[in-house]
């Protein structure tokens, strides 16, 4: 007997991300309504859980940074609006939070599947804690995964839209743990004529 693969969809990166129109805590939404606009999406694996309130927490208490970048943040877990509607409210009652980001209702799995955000190997009823930055152009540029028992930083996050739009405006990369102020990388010269204007442009 042959042991069966589950094979999990997955989006490209610098390919468009997947469109999905959804019911979220602040009305149907849809990949379309955040062109213009950097999105970070990002799922959980269930509403009224100690991590996820965290992580919740701590994209609302970042919403003035996302602000700063033009960028969005999105939440979606495999829950109906209602379910969400009151671990918002738990979240301001109890902890004085008021969530301020759309949370999309996701219960046929349709925009988890597309997006794989549902790993077998953790479960085939939840949404691991996956996190897509998706640029104004609706081109999903990066995808972080963290395992449900581990919140994600938020800190990391607005860092890499950050990192993503400065190597846009300028045709550069940037380093390991770069922040905004530190070095980046330009492209190599091509020729030893184009090294020498660098070099006396400034660069190193």
């Amino acid at each position: 007997m042959t042991e069966q693969t589950t094979v999990v969809a997955m989006p490209g990166l610098n390919e468009a991300a997947p469109p999905f129109t959804a019911k979220t805590t602040q009305g149907t939404l849809s990949l379309e309504d955040s062109k213009g606009k950097w999105l970070v999406l990002f799922s959980d694996p269930a509403d009224f859980t100690p991590v996820c309130t965290t992580e919740f927490m701590a994209f609302t208490q970042a919403s003035a940074d996302f602000t700063a970048l033009n960028c969005e943040p999105m939440g979606l877990s495999i829950e109906g609006i209602h379910a969400h509607i009151a671990w918002a409210r738990s979240i301001k009652d109890n902890l004085g939070v008021e969530i301020n980001f759309p949370i999309i209702a996701d219960l046929n799995i349709k925009i988890a599947g597309a997006y794989g955000m549902v790993q077998p190997g953790a479960s085939n009823t939840s949404a691991v804690r996956a996190t897509f930055v998706i640029d104004p152009e609706g081109v999903l540029r990066a995808m972080l995964y963290y395992p449900m028992s581990n919140g994600r930083s938020v800190a990391e996050i607005l860092g890499l839209a950050e990192a993503l739009q400065t190597s846009d405006a300028n045709v550069c990369a940037t380093p390991e743990s770069w922040i905004p102020g530190n070095e980046v990388i330009v492209p190599p010269p091509a020729i030893t004529q184009e090294a020498e204007v660098l070099k006396v442009q400034g660069y190193n």
